[in-house]
């Protein structure tokens, strides 16, 4: 079995590993970026009767105009039906960019560190990945970033907006700057627009070359895969070539679309959300070893000693964050905690603080 493996897979397939997820069983799961609030009553009994009425024997929507508008209503899009490509996730989104885009010398550019599927899928469709490194304090080296542009002409280009996994929101104007001087497609992932007032999405249509990236999994819709992806028609147009399918099943699009029908529950669950991240970064910054990171998002980046201790004691009390201090090294023991519920929050503040004291 080893030669055929060795025979038919690509080397560099071989000596990849597969993406991490954590056993979460019987833990407070801090680790994922997840919105930690489920539905009401009223609304699972909504998509209860939905989703028993659909036809599942047909296959779904290729256009799924519906839910198109319902996401360019959620965005404040002036068009009826706006220009987008929808994916299975943000995840495919960055898929099909890079194979539309996967010349022979071609290059994809971004900020490390970043989201790390920007890596590998290039990586995966054998795109030369360029990237270039942020800041100590994670900002954009607006220099360096242009003069790498300059260098490499790459054909894509991608801007986290906020950055996970720092949580801060970049420099506009450098941002700004970097679309003007790019000779290729910028694609400004907001996945975390939900927990911020900064976006690009009033840059739409200004710029030929840039594209917004956006995902429902972190308004608290983490298992229905559906991202989209807005920009000019004529490249939304190419992208969507690349798009297997029927791609958006049946099931994800009326669960989205019953959703997003009920904005001001979802809307009251980020509001909620943002105001545990405060009080969340309040308390952390009250711990003598504790470094916390501005955030945007809907988790914190924190720095303390011994991180990897710290990571594997919180374990042991029942909590599971994320450990970046090995991702990169301005991430150098760094932990990663999503804001929770206040019993999750207290319950990790609590735990940390032993952890602390104990060592």
């Amino acid at each position: 079995m080893e030669d055929l493996v060795g025979t038919v897979v690509r080397e560099d397939i071989r000596a990849w590993n597969a993406y991490p997820v954590p056993v979460a069983e019987g833990m407070i799961k801090l680790d994922a970026m997840e919105n930690p609030y489920g539905c009401s009553s009223a609304l699972r009994a909504r998509l209860s009767s939905t989703l028993g009425e659909l036809a599942l024997n047909r296959y779904p929507s290729p256009s799924a105009v519906q839910l198109k508008r319902q996401l360019g209503a959620l965005m404040g899009l002036a068009d009826d039906t706006p220009a987008m490509v929808l994916g299975n996730g943000s995840d495919e989104l960055i898929q099909m960019l890079a194979l539309a885009v996967a010349k022979p010398g071609a290059v994809i550019l971004g900020v490390e560190p970043s989201f790390v599927m920007f890596r590998s899928i290039a990586q995966l469709a054998q795109v030369n990945f360029v990237g270039v490194p942020l800041e100590p304090d994670f900002s954009l080296n607006g220099p360096v970033l242009l003069e790498a542009i300059a260098r490499h002409r790459p054909a894509l280009t991608f801007l986290a907006y906020p950055n996970n996994p720092t949580g801060n929101c970049f420099d506009a104007q450098t941002v700004e700057a970097v679309i003007q001087a790019s000779p290729g497609l910028v694609v400004v992932d907001e996945a975390y627009y939900p927990f911020t007032d900064h976006s690009f999405k009033d840059r739409l249509g200004r710029y030929p070359n840039l594209l917004l990236m956006r995902t429902l999994s972190k308004l608290g819709l983490a298992g229905v895969r559906l991202g989209w992806l807005c920009g000019p028609a004529e490249i939304l147009a190419e992208i969507d070539k690349v798009r297997l399918p029927y791609n958006i099943s049946v099931l994800d699009q009326a669960a989205a679309t019953v959703m997003l029908e009920h904005r001001a529950e979802l809307q009251a669950q980020v509001e909620a959300i943002v105001q545990e991240r405060g009080l969340l970064a309040s308390a952390l910054r009250t711990l003598a070893q504790v470094t916390v990171f501005p955030s945007a998002a809907n988790f914190l980046l924190f720095r303390v000693p011994r991180a990897g201790q710290v990571f594997d004691g919180l374990r042991h009390h029942g909590i599971l964050i994320k450990n970046l201090s090995q991702a990169h090294p301005l991430l150098q023991g760094c932990l990663r905690v999503t804001v929770g519920t206040p019993d999750e929050n207290r319950a990790f503040l609590d735990a940390l603080s032993r952890v602390l004291d104990s060592q």
